[in-house]
């Protein structure tokens, strides 16, 4: 009984202390009590950091309609994926709407499909890859940063510029989704265009299918400081 009655006198003791403690020290221990074990906070909170995209975690890719005459004019999506994707965001996370995007790079001539007939034929006849290997998005203006950011919140903004693909440059505008987790900042860019601005479609193939003139361009990017 003693024992119960001592360990319940000290519960009480501890509970007065803490309550009569420093409110910054009350802070850090609630802080300290609802960060998951095994978890911490890296990466910089503010200032100014240059994130490069990783090309192994990031890829660059199409989506476009077609009809296939050969298969009952069957309506089907086409989707090819590139992962050499390069470039770099100078993020202001002090002052979001200050941060910039440099050149992105996107090597058009490693798109693969599910077809490697219709990946050949797009890249000798239409995007003539072998003479322009490369698309180019320079950046203009960047519209609808926060005025802050939150660690791991996601946020919408966009960026418009132009994109230079078969020597052919257009002015484009991506929505972007992205958040800032740690040290790695992670996203989604898309972006509607119409082929025939590039001169590189509407696609047909021999009689065997023909694309619609829209194309979905998307990139899932992932970026970390100096990587």
């Amino acid at each position: 009984m003693k024992r119960i009655f001592s360990v319940t006198a000290a519960l009480i003791l501890a509970f007065i202390l803490a309550s009569c403690a420093p409110a910054a020290t009350q802070s850090a221990t609630l802080s300290a009590a609802s960060t998951p074990a095994g978890s911490s906070a890296t990466g910089p909170t503010s200032g100014k950091v240059v994130y490069k995209i990783v090309s192994a975690e990031s890829q660059a890719s199409y989506t476009v309609v077609e009809t296939l005459f050969n298969q009952n004019n069957k309506i089907n999506t086409a989707i090819g994926v590139t992962h050499t994707v390069n470039g770099e965001i100078d993020a202001d996370l002090t002052t979001p709407a200050n941060s910039t995007l440099g050149p992105i790079t996107i090597d058009i001539s490693q798109f693969v499909s599910d077809s490697g007939q219709r990946d050949n034929f797009i890249k000798r006849n239409f995007l003539e890859s072998n003479k322009y290997p490369t698309a180019t998005f320079v950046t203009k203006t960047v519209t609808g940063m926060p005025a802050s950011y939150t660690d791991g919140a996601p946020y919408t903004f966009q960026i418009s510029g132009d994109l230079t693909v078969h020597n052919t440059t257009q002015p484009v505008t991506f929505d972007v989704k992205a958040k800032l987790t740690g040290n790695t900042l992670s996203g989604e860019a898309t972006a509607q265009v119409l082929m025939s601005q590039f001169g590189v479609g509407p696609i047909s193939l021999l009689g065997i299918l023909q694309t619609q003139d829209p194309v979905k361009l998307t990139i899932d990017f992932v970026a970390r400081p100096g990587a």
